[in-house]
Protein backbone atom coordinates (compact mmCIF):
# COMPACT_ATOMS: atom_id res chain seq x y z
CA UNK A 1 0.00 0.00 0.00
CA UNK A 2 1.79 3.41 -0.90
CA UNK A 3 -0.68 5.57 1.14
CA UNK A 4 1.65 7.23 4.10
CA UNK A 5 -1.70 7.73 6.13
CA UNK A 6 -2.78 4.33 6.17
CA UNK A 7 0.92 3.34 6.16
CA UNK A 8 0.98 5.30 9.74
CA UNK A 9 -2.43 4.21 10.75
CA UNK A 10 -1.60 0.18 10.72
CA UNK A 11 1.70 1.53 12.83
CA UNK A 12 -0.60 3.52 15.25
CA UNK A 13 -2.44 -0.16 15.77
CA UNK A 14 0.53 -1.85 16.06
CA UNK A 15 1.58 0.70 19.17
CA UNK A 16 -1.20 -0.05 20.74
CA UNK A 17 -2.92 3.26 20.93
CA UNK A 18 -5.59 2.42 18.62
CA UNK A 19 -9.43 1.91 18.90
CA UNK A 20 -11.10 -0.49 16.70
CA UNK A 21 -14.53 -0.25 15.96
CA UNK A 22 -17.81 1.85 17.45
CA UNK A 23 -18.11 -0.27 20.69
CA UNK A 24 -15.09 0.03 21.71
CA UNK A 25 -14.82 3.55 20.94
CA UNK A 26 -18.20 4.42 22.62
CA UNK A 27 -17.06 2.34 25.58
CA UNK A 28 -13.54 4.20 26.08
CA UNK A 29 -14.82 7.84 25.01
CA UNK A 30 -16.61 8.45 29.33
CA UNK A 31 -13.02 7.10 30.72
CA UNK A 32 -9.71 8.07 28.20
CA UNK A 33 -9.08 11.03 25.99
CA UNK A 34 -9.35 10.25 22.59
CA UNK A 35 -7.33 12.49 19.79
CA UNK A 36 -8.73 11.88 16.51
CA UNK A 37 -11.45 9.63 15.28
CA UNK A 38 -11.07 8.13 11.77
CA UNK A 39 -14.25 7.30 9.97
CA UNK A 40 -15.03 5.25 6.96
CA UNK A 41 -17.02 7.10 3.69
CA UNK A 42 -19.78 4.09 4.15
CA UNK A 43 -20.26 5.03 7.97
CA UNK A 44 -24.21 5.64 8.70
CA UNK A 45 -25.53 8.71 9.01
CA UNK A 46 -26.65 7.94 12.42
CA UNK A 47 -23.27 6.79 13.77
CA UNK A 48 -21.15 9.53 12.16
CA UNK A 49 -23.84 12.31 13.53
CA UNK A 50 -23.38 10.75 17.17
CA UNK A 51 -19.66 10.57 16.74
CA UNK A 52 -19.45 14.31 15.22
CA UNK A 53 -21.25 15.68 18.00
CA UNK A 54 -19.10 14.10 20.59
CA UNK A 55 -15.84 15.82 18.49
CA UNK A 56 -17.44 18.82 18.24
CA UNK A 57 -18.28 18.94 21.91
CA UNK A 58 -15.29 17.77 22.83
CA UNK A 59 -12.85 19.85 20.20
CA UNK A 60 -12.19 16.27 18.64
CA UNK A 61 -11.19 16.56 15.20
CA UNK A 62 -11.87 13.88 12.96
CA UNK A 63 -11.26 12.27 9.34
CA UNK A 64 -13.52 10.48 7.04
CA UNK A 65 -11.53 10.11 3.47
CA UNK A 66 -10.94 6.46 3.12
CA UNK A 67 -13.59 3.36 2.83
CA UNK A 68 -13.60 0.51 5.34
CA UNK A 69 -12.34 -1.85 2.62
CA UNK A 70 -9.34 0.53 3.03
CA UNK A 71 -9.29 0.66 6.62
CA UNK A 72 -9.89 -2.48 7.19
CA UNK A 73 -7.62 -4.16 4.98
CA UNK A 74 -4.50 -1.95 7.27
CA UNK A 75 -5.73 -3.14 10.12
CA UNK A 76 -5.81 -7.07 8.92
CA UNK A 77 -9.82 -6.78 8.99
CA UNK A 78 -12.22 -7.39 5.86
CA UNK A 79 -13.68 -3.54 6.86
CA UNK A 80 -13.76 -1.42 9.44
CA UNK A 81 -15.64 1.68 10.20
CA UNK A 82 -15.32 4.28 13.11
CA UNK A 83 -11.54 4.18 14.78
CA UNK A 84 -10.34 6.33 17.77
CA UNK A 85 -6.41 7.12 18.39
CA UNK A 86 -5.56 7.63 21.71
CA UNK A 87 -2.22 9.43 21.30
CA UNK A 88 -2.00 13.03 20.91
CA UNK A 89 1.24 12.95 18.68
CA UNK A 90 0.30 10.08 16.65
CA UNK A 91 -3.41 11.80 16.16
CA UNK A 92 -1.37 14.87 14.93
CA UNK A 93 1.17 13.14 12.65
CA UNK A 94 -2.17 11.35 10.91
CA UNK A 95 -4.00 14.32 10.81
CA UNK A 96 -0.52 15.94 9.30
CA UNK A 97 -0.41 12.91 6.00
CA UNK A 98 -4.25 13.77 6.07
CA UNK A 99 -3.80 16.92 4.72
CA UNK A 100 -1.05 15.72 2.61
CA UNK A 101 -3.33 13.82 0.30
CA UNK A 102 -5.83 16.60 0.36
Amino acid sequence: MNNKFLQFLGMVKRSGNLLEGYNRCEEVMSKKKIYLFIFSTEVSPKTKDKFVKYCKEQNIPYVDCFSKNELGFILGRTEINVLGVVDGNMAKKLLSLCDDIK
